[in-house]
């Protein structure tokens, strides 16, 4: 699978503290159009369970970490995000679960569409139909 990449943020530290930055397009490759966060994360919670048809996604954990199995409909991969200088960019018609989040942890999802219920596939079986006939366009 070499959909979804991960992205290496860079970090500034100094005296004072530590600062991570992202920025279109040397980071994040489309327009920000929403952002979300996951946090308040139950024991044993489990976000995602969905693909998108057309929005590209970019998650970065800003407080502890988790893993993302990624599934674009013929091979499957599973990503740890642990670190605030790591990024992850998922493109259309990737399946995404995020799971085993560590206690505190908080997610950060830039979108690069407003939310669209017909955009989401949250049948895994019907996820698999779309994907066998689908190229990614748009980046």
């Amino acid at each position: 699978m070499t959909s979804y990449r991960l992205v290496h943020i860079p970090v500034r530290s100094d005296a004072r503290g530590s600062l991570c930055f992202a920025q279109e397009p040397d980071h994040i490759p489309f327009t920000v159009r929403r952002m979300f966060c996951l946090y308040d994360l139950a024991p044993g919670a489990t976000r995602g369970g969905h693909a998108h048809r057309t929005l590209h996604q970019f998650l970065h954990m800003l407080a502890g970490g988790c893993r993302v199995h990624l599934d674009d409909g013929t091979a499957r991969a599973e990503v740890v995000l642990d670190s605030r200088s790591v990024a992850l960019y998922v493109p259309p018609m990737v399946w995404v679960d995020l799971m085993h989040f560590q206690p505190g942890s908080i997610c950060s999802v830039l979108a690069s569409a407003e939310y669209d219920e017909s955009d989401y596939i949250r049948d895994y079986q019907r996820f698999k139909e779309v994907a066998r006939g689908h190229t990614v366009r748009g980046v």
